[in-house]
């Protein structure tokens, strides 16, 4: 929709490229990024300004899953699923949100976009930290909700279930798959394209009045009031 777009990627450069590549002409960029680390958040955030001037959106969406259940792993896997998982899925977009903030409140204005989790709300008994990492996001986003409001910026948080993504593949292609796929009365899990729309339409101008809600995208696999 003319957007110019920073795409960041970990370690797998050549699915970014390809990724960049599909996006409508422009001056798009690509960065590596390791999300857990402060130090790389801070220079890719001073970088990107310096390059672009400004930053209108921003969208946290990378994230990991470590499977440690509280009864089968030791306290070393225990400690470091923790850690690692709350680096990246929490700590990480919070310092993205903190430099990209900075910005728009110069700029008079923008929009974050976090995306969350359905685990987030019916728990995560293999992954418990994955579970809180994504409640601590919405917490987050909430509270700078509140703190940004005053200065144009709006913050959207999408909380989708499942999705057909590569950090979903084992388990959607397990013996467990049919089972989470019927746990929507639609028989499937959800495709990343439906949860780009909602992204889109967080982006758009006109929708800042629902800052602070979280939408869910689970195909009414999980409901609450």
């Amino acid at each position: 929709m003319g957007a110019t777009i920073g795409i960041t990627y970990q370690s797998n450069k050549q699915a970014a490229q390809q990724t960049l590549a599909g996006l409508n002409p422009g001056d798009h960029t690509l960065w590596q990024l390791s999300l857990g680390e402060p130090a790389e958040v801070e220079k890719f955030t001073t970088d990107f300004i310096e390059r672009y001037g400004r930053i209108d959106i921003l969208v946290n969406n990378a994230g990991v899953y470590f499977e440690h259940k509280i009864d089968e792993v030791n306290f070393d896997v225990w400690t470091d699923s923790w850690r690692k998982t709350l680096s990246v899925n929490l700590e990480g977009p919070a310092n993205l949100c903190y430099f990209a903030a900075r910005q728009m409140i110069k700029q008079g204005g923008g929009k974050i976009i976090n995306i969350s989790s359905r685990g987030a709300f019916r728990g995560e008994p293999d992954c418990p930290a994955y579970g809180a990492s994504k409640a601590g996001l919405n917490a987050m986003s909430q509270s700078l909700a509140q703190a940004l409001a005053p200065h144009n910026i709006s913050v959207h948080v999408i909380a989708p279930g499942f999705v057909e993504t590569d950090m979903a593949a084992e388990i959607l292609n397990s013996p467990a798959g049919e089972a989470i796929k019927k746990q929507s009365p639609f028989g499937r899990v959800a495709k990343p394209e439906e949860v780009a729309n909602m992204v889109m339409l967080c982006a758009l101008d006109g929708v800042g009045f629902s800052s602070g809600a979280i939408i869910d995208i689970n195909g009414a696999s999980y409901l609450r009031s």
